[in-house]
């Protein structure tokens, strides 16, 4: 096994091992990809004070997020296609993310079904909802959730209209891929990855072919897809699919104060700060940027939690620092998967894991929780002067 010693060493080995269709779709932005780079540099502008003479024994990153205890404050985001990346990828990160200790969300738009993902982990994991025009078939997955034993729902807000994002138009992307002969090229070099789907549970989207009427080729499920993204979406129906649920609720997609306060009114337990990886709306500030101004307009109501561009753990640390209650990883997990499976998830979640506990010791804290600004040196103009 190669040495790890930071997120960059596992996205070079993803890089060599997966095939290029499914290494673009995750490491890519909309449009200009604007947001996508800066969801990540924008972490570099910001500094942390360092402090000494401070007792370090007895150091714990323990928390809770929604009221799990978690090892750190880190939960594994919603990723689709994950099991692309590798052979049953979606069980394989559960598996890690179960045994070290942190949250797995699954996608709808995930290879491995909520049943496969449920029946290979002992623990609950969360799902991640999208908002279909077709009500019969999300009440069903909200069943089907409920059914395996998920502790939440994560509602993602910010994907009623698909952003674009060129290079999967250009590389074709489908699950499973489609076989031109630019495709084949790049696969017959991908042998491992080849080796293991050859084994593995499913190739296609777990949670929608055989749930579907009419969906029994890849053609059919691209097309149905593509049209059922509700684009009338509000917070009415918000509302009515938490009611759905009954359980606790997360908001995925929040980059503005007046909506964080809007999903603080909706009830929800916590709402993720995010813009989708930079992968919808090119061109809006990043994810930590808005962490501050949402988290002054919400206060206690609602748990916040931060997604996009997290890359280590001084990122955890920072996001934490500015009022977050919880990170979601999603990239940095996903390069784990690609590189090495399972072992690559659990080497990515050790890294930042390392990185913060260091990091934090060295700020002068002994716990996450008592995290905060004095702990940072944040620009002046951070946040921006931007004009409506």
């Amino acid at each position: 096994m190669p040495v790890i010693t930071c997120i960059e060493d596992l996205k070079r080995i993803h890089e060599r091992r997966a095939p290029r269709m499914f290494f673009d779709y995750a490491e890519s932005g909309s449009w200009t990809e604007q947001t996508f780079r800066e969801n990540t540099t924008d972490f570099e502008k910001i500094r942390l004070r360092q402090r000494v003479a401070v007792d370090m024994s007895g150091r714990t990153t323990k928390t809770q997020m929604i009221g799990q205890d978690v090892a750190m404050p880190v939960a594994l985001a919603p990723v689709g296609l994950t099991g692309m990346q590798c052979a049953d990828g979606e069980i394989k990160a559960a598996r890690a993310a179960e045994a070290f200790g942190v949250p797995f969300t699954l996608s709808t738009m995930s290879i491995n079904s909520i049943e496969d993902v449920a029946e290979a982990t002992s623990r609950p994991f969360w799902f991640q909802l999208y908002t279909m025009k077709d009500t019969d078939y999300t009440a069903r997955l909200i069943g089907r959730a409920k059914a395996a034993g998920c502790s939440a729902l994560v509602i993602t807000l910010d994907l009623q209209i698909l952003g674009q994002r060129h290079k999967d138009l250009k590389n074709g992307l489908s699950a499973p891929p489609k076989m031109t002969p630019r495709t084949i090229a790049n696969l017959a070099t991908k042998w491992r990855w080849g080796i293991g789907m050859l084994g593995a549970k499913r190739r296609n989207f777990g949670n929608i072919v055989g749930h579907v009427d009419g969906i029994s080729d890849t053609r059919m499920l691209g097309a149905w897809t593509a049209e059922q993204f509700d684009p009338t979406l509000d917070w009415d129906k918000v509302k009515r699919l938490m009611d759905q649920w009954g359980g606790k609720v997360i908001l995925k997609g929040i980059l503005d104060p007046e909506d964080a306060k809007m999903a603080a009114d909706a009830g929800a337990d916590a709402i993720v700060v995010s813009n989708h990886g930079g992968r919808q709306l090119d061109g809006a500030l990043s994810s930590i940027r808005m962490l501050p101004s949402i988290v002054d307009a919400v206060g206690d109501r609602v748990e916040v939690h931060l997604d996009s561009g997290i890359r280590s753990g001084q990122d955890v640390l920072k996001a934490m620092a500015l009022g977050a209650k919880g990170t979601f990883i999603g990239r940095s997990f996903i390069y784990g998967l690609g590189a090495m499976g399972q072992e690559g998830v659990t080497a990515a979640l050790n890294v930042i894991h390392k990185e913060l506990d260091t990091s934090m010791a060295l700020c002068g804290e002994t716990s996450v929780n008592d995290l905060g600004r004095h702990n940072l040196l944040v620009p002046a103009d951070f946040e921006g002067n931007w004009q409506p």
